[in-house]
């Protein structure tokens, strides 16, 4: 069973505060210079830890990823064939 999951991306003020966004769901990165934490959730469950998260004080912004709604599936790629000789020769 698989489940959907979406990013969320969390700019907050200081980085004391990053135990307190591992409770929300799964961090995948946290950037010191620029101040900001990627998170995975459910994306059942999204809109009420937006609301949860907001509530602290040190949140400055939450942005969405919008990943799982691109496509990913290309129509008319042509592989090239420079590529395709050389996985031909094993190298």
């Amino acid at each position: 069973m698989r489940t959907d999951r979406q990013g969320i991306v969390i700019w907050f003020q200081h980085m004391k505060n990053i135990k307190q966004l591992k409770r929300y769901g799964n961090l995948i990165y946290t950037s010191k210079k620029q101040r900001y934490a990627v998170i995975y959730v459910n994306q059942a469950e999204i809109e009420e830890i937006e609301t949860k998260i907001m509530r602290h004080s040190f949140v400055s912004r939450i942005e969405r990823s919008y990943k799982p709604f691109i496509r990913t599936d290309y129509e008319n790629s042509k592989p090239d064939k420079a590529k395709q000789y050389d996985y031909k020769m094993g190298i």
